[in-house]
């Protein structure tokens, strides 16, 4: 794989929205074009399932949700993704296959080993060089989320319970697999946040065109 693919993962309120965007602005910078792009969405088809999944109204059952941001992700993979990094070009982007072993697998409950299988599946086992897990407290991720400004979501309007399951199977899966995650401190600044960001991520930018 030519190019470079970075997802950023977290659960409600950990700053890695910020991130992306200052990640994005640092390499600009540096004369690099990195794409930026985010799960559920990316795509049209991907904006309509995410519309769909985040409404508060709606209420899939546990194994329609899995699979809508399963079928999102596939056309991301196909159309947007895989091309970038063919081109050589740096991807990031902003929720990826952990996304769904953390929310539907842990926060749900689902079968860890089905939801592998359909991630595999839908992007032909494309894996991140490298995913930064943003680990904030619950407490605190929620009370960040719930003041910032615009409406809370579905998923924001889980109980804390459910987001604790979230938390666990996030640092699960980054402690099985240290070599391509980076776990970050996220109650710290931002700007502390982003410098540790680029501590991770500066090393691996040799022989990358963005």
């Amino acid at each position: 794989m030519p190019g470079l693919f970075v997802t950023f993962e977290g659960g409600e309120g950990s700053g890695k929205s910020t991130q992306i965007a200052r990640l994005a602005a640092r390499l600009r910078a540096l004369g690099l074009d990195p794409l930026v792009t985010r799960e559920p969405g990316g795509t049209p088809v991907g904006e309509g399932i995410r519309a769909l999944l985040l409404d508060h109204e709606r209420r899939p059952t546990q194994l329609t949700e899995a699979l809508l941001m399963v079928a999102a992700r596939a056309q991301l993979v196909a159309t947007v993704i895989r091309p970038a990094l063919d081109a050589g070009r740096i991807v990031l982007c902003d929720r990826y296959t952990d996304s769904t072993l953390a929310y539907q697998g842990g926060g749900r409950g689902l079968d860890a080993a089905m939801l592998a299988g359909w991630n595999a599946s839908a992007t032909g086992h494309l894996v991140p060089t490298v995913t930064l897990l943003f680990d904030v407290p619950i407490s605190v991720g929620l009370e960040r989320r719930h003041a910032a400004p615009g409406a809370t979501n579905r998923l924001d309007r889980e109980p804390p319970d459910f987001h604790e399951r979230v938390r666990e199977r996030y640092l699960e899966l980054a402690a099985a697999d240290p070599a391509r995650w980076s776990r970050l401190d996220a109650t710290v600044s931002t700007d502390e946040l982003e410098a540790r960001v680029w501590e991770v991520i500066g090393p691996r930018l040799a022989g990358v065109r963005g």
